[in-house]
């Protein structure tokens, strides 16, 4: 496992201390979970990226021409109106 240098404010430090203590944690595990969650939070609530979408639901349309379906059902909106 690679071995990082962070600097960290000093309240910031003796907190970590602490609540690895309190958790009975050493103070690097702690670390590598809070940044294992923010990442996995981070990974999750981003966007994908517009070519990976357009290129996993290409072809999923199979009801003929797009552009006609749509005029349709404007067309049926404005019947109802």
């Amino acid at each position: 496992m690679p071995k990082t240098l962070v600097n960290l404010d000093p309240d910031d430090k003796a907190w970590l201390d602490q609540e690895a203590r309190r958790r009975k944690l050493p103070m690097t595990e702690l670390v590598r979970q809070a940044v294992h969650s923010y990442r996995q939070r981070e990974q999750s609530n981003a966007r994908p990226a517009l070519d990976d979408v357009l290129a996993r639901t290409a072809g999923l349309w199979r009801h003929g021409d797009a552009l006609t379906w749509q005029q349709r059902l404007r067309g049926e909106w404005d019947d109802n109106a």
